[in-house]
């Protein structure tokens, strides 16, 4: 879940600060995954932006880490590049969500109809109607 990002644009700027700190791209979180071995064979994170799947980036490695504070972690290290997907109502969660492949939002560029142009904004009320 993209905690804090207002849009993808912002999730992106984000990103590219980070990354220029401190690279490889890396997400955080608490617990290791159960399937940590098929989200680093092709796997990929969503986020959750606004209570709406938007973007999705591929998992390249699930690596054991530790806060700054020594605390024990888990790193996400992703690809850096956003792949925005059909928007999909989400309501905020905690923990792990596995999807199938079958079940996983397609990336927008396998859409028709001109839905890759339309603005975000648009794209998001559109899903959260269930009208995308």
């Amino acid at each position: 879940m993209a905690v804090g990002a207002k849009d993808v644009s912002h999730l992106a700027a984000w990103q590219k600060e980070r990354v220029a700190e401190m690279p490889p791209l890396r997400h955080f979180t608490r617990n290791f995954p159960k399937r940590a071995a098929e989200l680093s064979d092709g796997g990929s994170l969503y986020w959750v932006i606004g209570g709406v799947i938007l973007v999705r980036q591929r998992i390249l490695e699930v690596q054991q880490d530790r806060e700054s504070d020594g605390t024990r972690c888990t790193a996400l290290v992703l690809d850096t590049k956003l792949v925005r997907v059909e928007g999909r109502a989400m309501r905020a969660f905690q923990g792990w969500r596995y999807l199938e492949p079958k079940d996983a939002p397609p990336d927008l560029g396998q859409k028709a109809g001109g839905v890759a142009e339309m603005p975000e904004s648009m794209r998001r009320e559109l899903a959260a109607l269930g009208l995308l």
